[in-house]
């Protein structure tokens, strides 16, 4: 099982040059992907959990490809009915040639209202869009691979609805359920195979990064949260699961955290050291 970071795009603490470190760490470090979240606009309802500045995530990951030359690249996720399918299909193929393949697309529906409204699209109709952009993407995709033999970009689903798994089998690649906890994820795997003769989708999910020095005794904590050993415990179990790749998100909703980096990259290390050395 491969693992991933989300690294924060935004916020008072960042700038090229911090996402410029980012980068160096998680691939110093030995992580297969740094993802990046989407806005397009900062409404209030968006600022109040990723302020400006706000790295718009295509053209950050393009510059971050860059100064790199083994970790993967992201979206998690890309609000898919912000812009036309097209364009996003295009701006996918173009960064993943110019990465040497490197690139996933994650992809949700989005739940910023005042985005939404901001930006002229209906905010009732997200799930429907969603639907139809997918279909889109998908048949966007160049059978078998792009003009220079590339693969095409994996397409993870991203949403933890239940429409959001059904749309991760039917145009995705794997399905990208965010921040969750492991009772729930077992539960909605579990109905999804019982109701589709125990086909599942191929699992990438985002869980939370904040180790603790006690264990957390919280029967309903996220996955990711407690100590080390828990955490690591979380990414035994998620392999079980049948999880490819894991994304950690060592961002807790507090802006301000941004401007201390270091603890961030110190949990990562640490579940980093550990992965390299078990048996």
């Amino acid at each position: 099982m491969r693992l991933g970071v989300n690294v924060p795009n935004f916020g008072p603490g960042t700038d090229p040059g911090v996402l410029r470190e980012w980068a160096g760490t998680v691939e110093g470090l030995g992580f297969d992907i740094l993802m990046m979240s989407d806005h397009v606009t900062v409404t209030p309802d968006v600022a109040e959990r990723y302020p400006e500045p706000f790295y718009e995530p295509f053209t950050t990951l393009a510059w971050l490809a860059g100064i790199t030359s083994a970790v993967r690249l992201g979206t998690t996720v890309a609000v898919l009915p912000y812009r036309h399918p097209l364009l996003v299909a295009r701006m996918a193929e173009g960064l993943n040639r110019l990465s040497g393949g490197r690139f996933v697309l994650g992809v949700g529906a989005g739940w910023a209202r005042e985005e939404f409204a901001a930006l002229g699209v209906p905010y009732a109709e997200r799930g429907r869009l969603t639907e139809e952009h997918l279909a889109a993407l998908h048949a966007a995709r160049p059978a078998g691979g792009g003009p220079d033999g590339s693969a095409p970009v994996p397409l993870w689903v991203g949403g933890g609805s239940r429409a959001a798994i059904r749309r991760a089998v039917r145009y995705g690649d794997a399905w990208h359920p965010l921040r969750m906890t492991l009772p729930w994820l077992r539960s909605v795997l579990a109905e999804h195979a019982a109701g589709h003769g125990g086909a599942l989708p191929a699992l990438a999910p985002r869980i939370a990064l904040d180790l603790t020095e006690a264990p957390d005794p919280d029967p309903d904590r996220l996955a990711g949260v407690g100590s080390l050993e828990q955490v690591l415990g979380d990414l035994d179990a998620l392999a079980r699961l049948g999880a490819d790749t894991v994304v950690l998100d060592p961002y807790h909703g507090d802006p301000e955290l941004t401007r201390t980096p270091q603890t961030a990259w110190r949990a990562l290390a640490a579940v980093a050291a550990h992965r390299r050395t078990a048996p």
